[in-house]
């Protein structure tokens, strides 16, 4: 199985005895997504609300801890799965649709990825 987090992120260099040109770059990060019922499979459903980041300080330290640098802005692009992925995904969350307030599956996808989700044969490669 294999599923990952894509987010656009934005970080500044500013290092203190020398110049960059750029200083700010832009680059896509992914976070590989915890098999559904393992710890931190829930990532979705803490950071995310609606095909977007739910809570921009707290999503751009959470990418900052992951690139070491100290990130300027952050968006959700999608939730790039293999078709096993999500599938074991859906069925996890059909397992306590309680926890999510929701009354189907698709409701609580939606209410967390909106339409961002990508299924595709190899999830590392756009």
């Amino acid at each position: 199985m294999n599923a990952s987090y894509v987010f656009r992120v934005r970080f500044r260099l500013d290092p203190p005895t020398a110049s960059v040109d750029p200083d700010s770059f832009e680059t896509v990060l992914r976070i590989p997504a915890e098999p559904p019922g393992a710890d931190g499979w829930l990532f979705f459903q803490q950071h995310l609300w609606r095909g977007n980041v739910a809570d921009d300080d707290h999503m751009r330290q959470v990418a900052s801890d992951r690139l070491g640098v100290a990130v300027e802005s952050v968006s959700f692009s999608e939730l790039a799965t293999d078709k096993p992925s999500l599938t074991a995904l859906k069925a996890e969350i059909e397992t306590d649709l309680d926890r999510f307030n929701a009354d189907s599956v698709e409701e609580v996808l939606h209410q967390h990825f909106g339409s961002s989700i990508h299924v595709r044969d190899d999830c590392g490669t756009p």
